[in-house]
């Protein structure tokens, strides 16, 4: 069956475009566990990840004549490359740290985000046009986009701005994630 399927050029298209989607879906896969420091998981996928290369380079490679291989070999990788980005928002590994200022000092958005379970650092800052609630804000990946909804809800004019957390120690959130 396998060897009627690769001499036949749509079966061999076929082939190759699935193996680079699944090689391209693992190797981001693999790249995000190694940024986020899991290195067992990373190692891992990364055997996986390099049976499948191999077997799918070496069908393209073994048929360099035929261009359709070489176009589905492309085309498979650019939707691995979709779908690996899709897994790893669906993955959503890590913490953000989350930075939120509003117009109006309003001690109540803070609170109203702590009864949330959202951890909340509150300050006033100055801006252009005067005082200003700053809010720090850390939260999981998961968590990111109900915390953006919570803060519009709350103040629909809000500056928000997000960075990746790689580390963090100590204080009231950091008991949260232990338990």
């Amino acid at each position: 069956m396998i060897d009627f399927i690769l001499q036949h050029a749509l079966g061999m298209i076929a082939i190759i475009f699935f193996i680079n989607i699944v090689y391209v879906t693992l190797f981001t896969i693999r790249m995000i566990f190694t940024l986020k420091g899991q290195r067992y998981s990373a190692a891992l996928v990364s055997i996986v990840e390099v049976i499948i290369y191999i077997v799918g380079l070496g069908l393209v490679l073994d048929n360099l004549t035929q261009i359709h291989n070489l176009i589905a070999y492309a085309i498979g990788y650019a939707i691995g490359v979709l779908v690996g980005m899709k897994i790893e928002e669906k993955l959503a590994l890590g913490y953000i740290t989350v930075n939120v200022i509003t117009k109006e000092y309003e001690p109540d958005i803070p609170n109203a985000l702590r009864d949330k379970g959202y951890g909340v650092t509150n300050w006033v800052a100055y801006g252009r046009e005067g005082e200003r609630l700053m809010m720090e804000i850390l939260t999981s990946r998961k968590s990111e986009r109900d915390l953006y909804a919570s803060v519009k809800h709350l103040d629909p004019h809000a500056f928000i701005i997000s960075h990746e957390t790689k580390a963090f120690f100590g204080g009231f959130w950091v008991k949260g994630v232990r338990r």
